[in-house]
This record gives C-alpha cells, structure tokens and sequence, in this order.
C-alpha cells in the first residue's frame, strides 16, 4: 500500500508515525516543510520518496505534492495526524481522488458550532453553542442562555485560547481579547458543569478497533489557568463490564457514525456532571500531549503500529488488554522566568520509581513556559500501574513532592 504522509518532521513524534506506517510494510511518501536532509536518518530510510513544500496546510501546495507522487505511483492514502492540518489534507483527497475522511467530516470535526448542531439533529446530547462573527450575537446568546459562558476559536485545538466568562465584565474584556487577536469569528457555548475526560479511538469504516478513556484532574480550564496546580490526566484500566465506559463508547460511536469519520484516529472530549454525560467536542486525529504513549504503557502495545496496522491492512494486529492505568502529572515552575533549582526529584524516585514510565526536567536556566502552554511545557512524570486508585496517589504524592523553582 502507498500513503502518503504529512509533515513526518515536526512534531517530533511525527516520526512514530512513519516508522510504524513503514513497519507494517506500507510504502510511505513523505511531505514536509523541511529540507530531506535535515530529517533524522531513520525516518529518511523509512520513507519511498520525499517532497518539501512551503507550507504543509496550502492546499495548492499539498496538491502539487501528492499529485507529484500519484504521476509515479498508485497513492491508496493521504494521512495527516496534525489538527492543523487535516482540512488541507481531506480537500487534496477530494481533489486528487483518494479516499478517506471526507471534507465535510472534517470540518465539522473543526468548527465547533457546526459540530454541535449537526450532533444535536442526530440527539447527541452536547452543550447549547453559537457560531458569533458580531459582538452582539454574543451579546444576544448570554441573554438567551446565561452565565457561565465559554468563548473559544471555532478551529480551535483542545483547550487553546479558550476563556471561560460568568459575567457582563468579564465577556466584554473577553470580546476585546479576541477582536486585539485579529478573530473574525468565535464560537460560543453553554458552560458544562461536570468531571471531563476524553475518548479515544482508532476507527475502520465507522468500526471502533482500539478505545481508551481517559479522565482530567481537575477540568482543563482550570487546569491551564492555575500555577499551583499540578494537573494530571490518566488513563484508565478498567473499561471491561463498566456501564459508565459503555455509555462513553456508545457515545463515542454515535458521533463517529453522525460524521462519517470513515478510518482515523479519533479524539472525543467529555464531561460528566448533573445533566449526565454530555458530549463536547472530536478531532479526526490522534490525541496530542502523548496520550498515544500512556495508552502504549498501559497495554504494552505500540499503538503507533496498531494504527498503522489498521490504516494499511484493515484491522489489529494486537488487542487491548489494559493490565495497568497510566498518567501523566504536570509540575509548574513556581513563577516564569528561568528554572534556577528543583526539589523532591530524588524522594520521588525512591518511592516510585518502579513505576515511573519517564520524566522531563528541563535543566536549570532554561526559559520557562507559560501556565496555560499545556501539560508538557515544563517539567512532569508518566507512570503507570495496576490499581487505578493507587496511580493516582501516586500522581498527586508527585505533584506534592516535587518543586521547581523559577526567577
């Protein structure tokens, strides 16, 4: 089989993809912004052939690209694993030919407003939302629905540039945020009170193959927006005979079947609360932050391959069998600056460190980042183990044990 891969470059995990598309036997056509020779010898040798664009979400640009390939050869595929770049990559598939994830699936996998509509005609339960190009349409749905309200970008990736408003004040400072940030249209929602935590997938024909759930301490939000807080997400190992994870994954196949997701890697956030479970948003991509690896160490499977083994031969080479929960716990510098010293590393480790996975510290005067630039952007731990419940004493006996120290 020949497909066609976006930007095996950048991100660095990009490359997983790669390798595993070529271990499963796939011919694998890479196109990146990136120079050849500047991408890593075992990704060069893993590919059949290499174009550089400009610009991997021009769609003129991919197009010249994969039609560059389909003169040489029979192209079965074009993949993209990148939120960014998936609408380029379903338009050149409609163009060049190639089948996959439609444009309209993609789109409303992008756009949150069209997404919650559609799912809404099919009665999948998800928040009220609006699409707002105007101020006063903004204006309009808080008094139609009230506080609290959640303002985002309408192709916006997980928590990015999200905000969260419980009154007049703070939706009119919020309104200016964005008009300074040049947006011409935002989506609107009703907040969701409840636990979240997301679904993930990789699907064949609107089949789920491999799922996982996974669930955030506390809720993104105020994950992204409090320093003192060392967030964690964890993946759980106790799907089988669960109601609650039966209903996640019917949920999940619900929506994939409204989209037509067709075979992709799938991403589903969700919350929990008062109202029951509400569905809030999908990517027809893999998750990002490196769930892929906690759900590899849970399993001790590469799930990298299974995707591939899926993409390229039409179904698992491995099942899942879930003999550990996984997580990862975030630990932020106590101010942003430069790191300039660490403490409780070494106690950490002694106590767990059977079970630690791996950990990133990044060395002291390196420039920190922001609160809110996610839960890899500083230090953190992945660990995984059996019990569920003792994982997660373990996530927060981390959390509380280890300090960095910025200035």
């Amino acid at each position: 089989m020949n497909i066609v891969f976006v930007e095996p470059g950048f991100p660095t995990n990009q490359r997983r993809f790669v390798l595993a598309l070529a271990g499963v036997g796939a011919n694998v056509f890479g196109v990146g912004e990136s120079e050849e020779w500047a991408l890593d010898e075992e990704v060069r040798d893993a590919m059949t052939g290499y174009y550089r664009v400009d610009n991997v979400t021009s769609v003129h640009q991919l197009t010249e690209a994969v039609r560059y390939f389909q003169s040489r050869v029979w192209v079965d595929k074009l993949e993209a694993t990148v939120e960014s770049h998936t609408m380029a990559a379903a338009q050149v598939r409609e163009a060049c030919g190639i089948p996959g994830t439609s444009v309209r699936a993609t789109w409303l996998c992008r756009d949150k407003p069209s997404m919650k509509q559609a799912l809404r005609e099919v009665g999948v339960p998800t928040a009220a939302s609006t699409a707002a190009d105007h101020a006063s349409e903004v204006w309009d749905f808080a008094a139609e629905i009230g506080y609290p309200l959640i303002l985002k970008p309408r192709a916006g990736a997980g928590a990015q540039d999200t905000t969260r408003v419980d009154n007049d004040t703070e939706l009119a400072h919020a309104l200016t945020v964005f008009g300074a940030h040049g947006a011409t249209s935002i989506a609107v929602e009703e907040f969701v009170e409840g636990h979240e935590g997301f679904y993930d997938t990789i699907v064949h024909d609107n089949a789920i193959v491999h799922d996982w759930a996974t669930h955030y301490y506390p809720n993104v939000l105020e994950a992204m927006r409090t320093r003192w807080i060392s967030p964690q997400f964890v993946t759980t190992n106790r799907m089988a005979d669960n109601p609650f994870y039966a209903e996640v994954a019917d949920l999940g196949h619900r929506v994939i079947e409204a989209f037509d997701i067709g075979t992709s890697a799938t991403h589903m956030e969700w919350f929990y609360g008062p109202k029951g479970l509400r569905f809030s948003e999908i990517g027809a991509r893999p998750p990002g932050v490196g769930a892929w690896d906690l759900y590899c160490a849970s399993n001790d499977v590469d799930v990298y391959r299974e995707w591939a083994h899926i993409l390229t031969h039409g179904g698992p080479e491995r099942p899942m069998t879930r003999p550990y929960a996984a997580g990862l716990v975030a630990i932020r510098p106590d101010r942003d600056g430069s790191i300039t010293g660490y403490s409780g590393i070494e106690d950490v480790f002694a106590r767990h460190g059977e079970w630690i996975l791996d950990s990133h510290f990044p060395h002291v005067g390196h420039h920190t980042q922001a609160v809110e630039a996610g839960y890899m952007a500083n230090a953190y731990v992945r660990l995984r183990h059996p019990d569920y419940d003792h994982l997660r004493w373990m996530l927060d006996d981390v959390g509380r044990t280890i300090h960095v120290y910025g200035g």
